[in-house]
């Protein structure tokens, strides 16, 4: 008699418990998201996740308010998002360098900040090679005369970054390595920053996403000499890629949402909905078309899937580069 009891008292509290989570996930969103940028506004985060910001808050009836989180190459936003709680209410607008700061920080004998399993994929939005820009008024017209400066000057030519392993350092490291050329790195704390310093003549190139640096070529202020994609770029018909310039290396920034691991299926099946409603908004469309980039969206199978597969990737790249300052 008394196991039957246990039994039924057992069999009562899961039901009360699946009924709160049912309960909770019909009722989502009650407040309030925050969508966490770790990175400074202007970058490529930051660009693609206003808009999506917008359109998701319009779906789901309640304000997402961003909220930029930069430091430690992103890591610091994305370590807060990883460990807070899986309530739906906190969510990460992340770049690829999500997968590689993890297995760099093995590489630098520290502690990592986060792990990646720590946090759910919603939904991938862009998928951008990034490109290799120059201020206009400097002396290489072409990426030719770029990398031949950089081969006859080793140390002279300045680069910036997001951070150490980040999304505009990596693919620089891969320049590096392919040409085998030594060029100077300069961390910022994002990808803003360091357009700004390229700007103002402190640093000399920088590798980014398209949509940070559209509007500055558009106006004459800086020149793409190469991108690490395919094909030629929509957006930058003119700009050869790498490997049609011989150079065989390849580099996608891509950005997308995450939540905390143990968030309940229920809210992750509502901001999924929210997510592919934003990768169809005529005015989120618009708005990223009209800031360089436009939506390579993945649902979040599809998308974690690709996660994996990049995570692996860029594992075996960051531990061919090796330890760098």
């Amino acid at each position: 008699m008394e196991r039957r009891q246990l039994i039924r008292a057992g069999l009562s509290a899961a039901m009360a418990v699946a009924f709160s989570f049912s309960a909770f996930a019909q009722s989502y969103p009650t407040k309030p998201i925050t969508m966490v940028v770790p990175f400074p506004p202007g970058g490529v985060a930051d660009t693609v996740g206003r808009p999506v910001a917008e359109a998701m808050s319009r779906y789901l009836k309640q304000p997402i308010v961003v909220e930029n989180k930069g430091g430690a190459g992103g890591g610091i936003g994305m370590a807060q998002v990883a460990k807070s709680k899986g309530d739906g209410y906190t969510v990460l607008m992340s770049l690829s360098s999500l997968v590689v700061l993890p297995e760099a920080d093995k590489i630098l004998q520290r502690a990592p900040l986060y792990q990646v399993n720590q946090l759910k994929p919603i939904a991938r939005f862009t998928a951008d090679p990034t490109v290799l820009v120059v201020r206009a008024d400097s002396p290489w017209k072409t990426y030719a005369e770029f990398i031949a400066y950089a081969k006859a000057n080793p140390g002279k030519i300045s680069f910036g970054s997001s951070g150490n392993y980040g999304t505009m350092h990596v693919p620089m490291e891969q320049l590096k390595s392919a040409t085998s050329t030594f060029m100077l790195h300069v961390p910022y704390t994002g990808a803003a920053p360091a357009v700004l310093s390229l700007l103002g003549g402190q640093i000399d190139a920088v590798s980014t996403g398209p949509a940070s640096v559209k509007q500055q070529i558009a106006s004459g202020k800086l020149r793409a000499l190469a991108h690490w994609g395919e094909g030629r770029l929509a957006s930058m018909p003119e700009v050869p890629s790498f490997k049609e310039l011989g150079v065989p290396i390849q580099y996608s920034q891509w950005s997308g949402m995450f939540v905390p691991a143990d968030t309940p299926a229920a809210v992750i099946d509502s901001l999924r909905q929210a997510a592919k409603f934003a990768a169809q908004d005529p005015r989120a469309v618009a708005a990223l078309t009209a800031s360089g980039t436009s939506f390579m969206y993945q649902d979040a199978a599809d998308f974690e899937r690709f996660v994996q597969a990049d995570a692996k990737e860029m594992t075996a790249l960051v531990t061919r580069i090796g330890k760098v300052d």
